[in-house]
């Protein structure tokens, strides 16, 4: 695992420069853009939005058959050990997106990736919870024997969108968009990789039932959404 960590790093600081347009643009812009984001995402939590409690779930379970009917075999497959592995899987996937965007760059396009990455990752997040405070859709427990447990933690009402699959198909979408732009080398093969780990994410979130199969598709296309904008629209340099 050393060696091969060392010889990623290593490809990422002596690849070929890659041809294509100006490199982004890095600015004290993307601190404050990334910071306000952070703040974003912690003011739910902080505040534990929502504060009404849930409609069903605090004395009975909620009733599956009021859920479309893609999203009643959630109920049937919770995993106790998907969840872990959902979290370790997209730490591995936006790791090698950003060893992937540096293989071929150079240093100043390495920079501008950096800062594309961190705009993107960092308002899918935040507009991920602030969609999960406004829909306030009941997670899978509230449908079991367990709902009433669950239902005094304002996270209960925090289910769509999954902020697993929007991050990774965020993280997948803005490589992507970076690569294609920039003529990086293996682009198509890496990219491949990403979105096939960003559906393994999806797969496990529902697995261990934190999620339903509509709330890693609203995450899947919200993420998308976010990352192809900002690497689209992220300043370069003149």
């Amino acid at each position: 695992m050393r060696r091969l960590t060392a010889a990623l790093v290593l490809l990422a600081v002596t690849g070929p420069p890659a041809l294509g347009q100006a490199p982004y643009r890095v600015s004290w812009g993307d601190a404050v853009s990334v910071v306000a984001a952070g703040v974003a995402v912690l003011i739910p939590e902080a505040t534990k939005l929502p504060k009404a409690a849930p409609s069903c779930g605090s004395i009975a379970p909620c009733d599956p058959a009021s859920l479309p009917s893609i999203d009643r075999v959630a109920l049937h497959t919770f995993s106790g050990s998907a969840g872990t592995a959902s979290t370790a899987l997209l730490a591995g996937l936006i790791g090698f997106a950003g060893v992937a965007s540096f293989e071929g760059a150079t240093p100043a396009q390495r920079r501008g990736h950096v800062a594309v990455f961190a705009n993107s990752l960092a308002w899918t997040f935040a507009a991920t919870e602030w969609m999960k405070v406004i829909v306030r859709r009941k997670r899978p427990v509230l449908y079991t024997a367990g709902g009433a447990a669950a239902a005094g933690d304002p996270n209960s009402q925090r289910s769509f969108p999954s902020g697993h699959a929007s991050v990774a198909f965020a993280a997948a979408t803005t490589y992507l968009v970076m690569a294609q732009r920039e003529g990086l080398p293996h682009r198509g093969r890496n990219a491949a990789l990403l979105y096939v780990g960003a559906l393994g994410v999806s797969a496990l979130r529902v697995s261990a039932g934190k999620h339903f199969p509509t709330d890693v598709l609203g995450g899947a296309a919200l993420g998308t959404g976010i990352g192809w904008l900002v690497a689209k629209v992220h300043p370069t340099q003149p």
